[in-house]
């Protein structure tokens, strides 16, 4: 089978996928971390972001936020204790639901959340196409790199796709024609360059993703929050096998046949698919920035107030500091330059003119 479907498999199979089975994926349990997990300033921040969004509709009487993916529950709860607290007139027009496709992990999120919003306001839906048409936005963090891929590499001078193929009781990977031409069609926009013995992913899951919602969205923004980058900084040199990885337990491994099911398997998105998509589907782009440049402008009017907590102590302050720093700069250089602009944010818009947002002020 292609890679594509393989991975569809892993993840989303309705028994045994990754995403599917209820399990703590984030966390010090679970196998990586996410901006959330890691402290409430994250949620707080995009929660001023989300409310300046609302202003910018012209305050609706209903504004609804669309969380998708939404793990434990983690993010939400930490905006909607910001939203309710710093901003109740917002919070008067919010409606909040959650997509997850998993019904244990759908379960979970309920219950979390029945202590912070009414019912009525707050739902949990397997699919996007379940909604009824709405103002508001959509949000993912970590959501698009989840979406399965197509595998190209470049043997003998000809373009070849990856596929799997059981050897016994293994499996392993085979090389075979690109059969879908939407796959060729990718790599001729986004690598025709394409070196020998290099590889590339191609996620075609995009696109209907973006139309999914803009059937959905009458006014409004879509928010997206990946690791990834611009085709022509991704697809180059630098990455010779691709950005394909696994992980489990806090590790990155590239062994993706082992233990089907049971680890996570994760590809840098390419945000030039993603608002070349965007436009062929009503959303005009408002900006891409990086993590850093997002929360330092969403942070920066308040010197970071919302990093803290009433009644901390110092030392609870600095080991808060410490944690935003990690949110802004992730990495150490020495150890992984510039993975502290690795992590993205997209904002696409709809059905009002160009609006100047405040998290894409520094570029």
């Amino acid at each position: 089978m292609s890679f594509d479907r393989y991975m569809e498999f892993c993840l989303y199979h309705p028994e045994f996928g990754y995403y599917m089975q209820g399990r703590e994926r984030t966390g010090v349990h679970g196998d990586y971390f996410t901006s959330a997990d890691l402290h409430p300033v994250f949620a707080r921040l995009v929660a001023r972001q989300a409310a300046e969004m609302w202003e910018i509709l012209e305050r609706p009487s209903k504004f609804v936020w669309v969380e998708m993916g939404a793990g434990r529950g983690l993010f939400a709860a930490d905006f909607l204790r910001w939203v309710k607290a710093l901003r109740p007139d917002f919070f008067g027009a919010l409606e909040y639901v959650v997509i997850e496709p998993g019904p244990r992990q759908r379960a979970q999120v309920l219950e979390r959340m029945g202590k912070e919003m009414d019912a009525p306001r707050f739902r949990a839906m397997a699919s996007i196409e379940e909604l009824p048409p709405l103002t508001g936005c959509f949000f993912s963090n970590e959501l698009v790199d989840a979406f399965p891929v197509s595998i190209v590499t470049r043997a003998g001078g000809r373009l070849k796709e990856i596929y799997v193929e059981a050897d016994g009781g293994n499996l392993r990977e085979t090389l075979g024609p690109i059969t879908d031409s939407a796959v060729a069609a990718a790599v001729a926009r986004y690598a025709n360059r394409l070196e020998e013995g290099h590889r590339m992913e191609v996620n075609l899951r995009a696109t209907p993703w973006l139309i999914s919602m803009a059937e959905k969205l009458e006014r409004g923004f879509v928010l997206t929050i990946d690791y990834g980058g611009l085709a022509q900084h991704l697809y180059t040199s630098a990455w010779p096998r691709g950005t394909l990885m696994a992980y489990r337990n806090h590790k990155a491994r590239e062994d993706f046949y082992d233990s089907p099911g049971e680890q996570d398997l994760t590809a840098h998105v390419n945000f030039s698919a993603l608002i070349d998509a965007g436009k062929e589907t009503g959303f005009a782009c408002a900006g891409l920035t990086s993590q850093e440049r997002f929360l330092m402008a969403l942070g920066e009017a308040n010197e970071f107030a919302d990093l803290y907590d009433p009644g901390q102590t110092e030392d609870e302050k600095l080991q808060a500091r410490l944690k935003l720093k990690r949110l802004i700069f992730p990495g150490e250089p020495e150890d992984s330059p510039g993975m502290g602009s690795i992590f993205k944010v997209l904002i696409q818009y709809r059905g009002i003119p160009a609006p100047q947002l405040t998290g894409l002020r520094l570029g």
